[in-house]
């Protein structure tokens, strides 16, 4: 989509006449308002095409909420206390907050989530049915983080970037999302762009993500967003974040060497597709001609 297309694409956020400009006066985009949470998929797909994003309003259920909410925390307590917790890492520039890799490894709940049903039926719609899980992971936002930067998922993907995303952020709501505890800051909209967003300029863009613990997001690649700032002096926000890619990308986590033999033993079929286990397409990850793994494992 060309900047001339954008430049008159009508809103889609109920402002009657109004259009979606690149840039206002002060020479900022402009983001589209968020949409509310809604049950309804196909309202969903909607909402992530004209937006960029859709949040799933109770996609979890109060008690799979609880356990997922406790094995998260239970498992980033174990890093502090046993691992190597990561911290200072990446775009993430203070002790306050806490990245969880390897979660397929930690719960099965976690593959539970990886494999939802709502977020595979969005998934196929924007990706297509052969897109990868390329990362399982999660991040805590403590009180007094200062936020991260900038950015939009697909940065890997060489410009100009393809009129369609290359990949999806689904993520979890594990703890209330405000706008005080460091909850996602979005930029809706700014996926029809179709240019990464430029740190120190499309900053003032962002609004605010609100939304309940069980909420799920799905968030395509090409939109901007970082974690806010957590202002809290109490407040801890958890959030599990499933990174998945159309199959002619790398993975961000290498699940051949990383995953326990036992999550691979008890992984679903769509898992184990998603994993990259399975062949798919003309042959694509094929070992000889066969499937890279039998269903019936002896380990």
């Amino acid at each position: 989509m060309s900047l001339e297309t954008v430049a008159t694409a009508t809103r889609q956020d109920g402002a009657a006449g109004a259009k979606l400009d690149d840039t206002n006066p002060n020479g900022v985009f402009r983001p589209l308002a968020p949409r509310a949470p809604t049950q309804d998929l196909e309202q969903a797909k909607r909402d992530l095409q004209d937006t960029g994003l859709c949040l799933i309003a109770d996609a979890l259920s109060p008690d799979q909420l609880e356990r997922t909410r406790s094995a998260l925390y239970r498992a980033a307590e174990e890093d502090l206390t046993y691992g190597s917790p990561e911290r200072r890492r990446g775009a993430d520039f203070d002790e306050s907050n806490q990245r969880i890799w390897g979660l397929l490894n930690r719960s099965p709940l976690f593959a539970d989530l990886a494999e939802h049903p709502a977020s595979v039926d969005i998934l196929t719609h924007l990706l297509g049915p052969n897109f990868l899980l390329s990362s399982m992971s999660a991040n805590i936002a403590g009180p007094g983080h200062g936020g991260m930067i900038m950015h939009s998922d697909q940065l890997f993907v060489p410009q100009p970037w393809p009129e369609v995303p290359q990949g999806a952020n689904v993520f979890w709501c594990l703890d209330d999302f405000t706008e005080e505890n460091g909850g996602t800051m979005v930029a809706p909209g700014s996926h029809l762009l179709n240019r990464p967003a430029v740190e120190g300029k499309d900053d003032a863009s962002l609004v605010p993500l609100v939304a309940k613990a069980g909420t799920m997001c799905v968030m395509e690649g090409r939109v901007w967003h970082k974690t806010g700032c957590n202002r809290t002096t109490d407040q801890r926000r958890a959030g599990v974040f499933g990174w998945y890619v159309s199959p002619i990308y790398r993975t961000q986590e290498n699940w051949f060497l990383s995953l326990n033999p036992l999550v691979i033993q008890r992984a679903s079929e769509t898992l184990l597709r998603m994993l990259g286990y399975r062949v798919d397409g003309i042959f694509f990850g094929h070992v000889n001609g066969y499937e890279p793994l039998p269903r019936t494992l002896d380990w």
